[in-house]
């Protein structure tokens, strides 16, 4: 008997990866137009241009595809990009600045993504763990930035866990939707907002400037 592996053309496996893809792009906005739970396989078949088996073959269910979204969504925020460039800054507007740039910068390329996770958190089998899943790296990487805060003169008056707590109510997805997605404000508008509503807040005594 052979040892030998079936030879898998470079053209074949670029042609998977696409139709790959492709269904989790066509997933992802399917879940946000329509909602997790009246969204099929089928459906998602359809609208990639493929059949059910190959959906099946490629990602798997429709839990394995939104778990893949959900990690997806995770790595294409490039949140880790914000927090290198976050941490080198001393001047804590300026650490505020970046981070208003980078939570919008993810959160207005991953929207669609977290509209369709947030469209399966009612009727997900485990909505809670999906959310935690979904926003835990996030998260920890606002509790980095309020531990850096921190160190920098001046600190925000208030304790560090407090700091992280109103770094995740104004930057975290949930702050960004309600102005963007549920008042109609541009993104641009709510990233200058934001910001200023930060400053003002973590470093009232030292606010003297146009942004508060």
């Amino acid at each position: 008997m052979s040892g030998k592996r079936p030879y898998v053309s470079p053209l074949r496996r670029q042609a998977a990866a696409h139709t790959r893809a492709e269904i989790l792009r066509c997933a992802t906005d399917l879940f946000a137009e329509r909602g997790y739970g009246r969204v099929t396989v089928a459906d998602i078949a359809s609208a990639t241009g493929v059949s059910a088996k190959t959906v099946f073959a490629s990602v798997g269910s429709k839990g394995a595809i939104l778990n893949e979204i959900v990690d997806q969504g995770v790595v294409a925020s490039d949140y880790q990009k914000t927090m290198r460039k976050l941490l080198t800054l001393r001047a804590p507007e300026a650490v505020l600045e970046a981070l208003a740039r980078g939570t919008r910068a993810g959160n207005e390329g991953q929207f669609r993504v977290h509209e369709a996770i947030r469209a399966a958190l009612p009727v997900h089998e485990n909505g809670e763990a999906l959310w935690e899943r979904a926003t835990s790296a996030y998260r920890e990487a606002l509790r980095t930035a309020a531990r850096h805060l921190h160190t920098l003169t001046p600190a925000p008056d208030r304790p560090e866990e407090e700091t992280a707590d109103l770094l995740w109510f104004w930057f975290g997805p949930t702050g960004w939707r309600t102005l963007v997605r549920e008042n109609g404000w541009s993104w641009e508008h709510a990233e200058a907002f934001l910001l200023r509503t930060a400053v003002a807040t973590l470093f009232p005594h030292a606010c003297g400037g146009s942004r508060c």
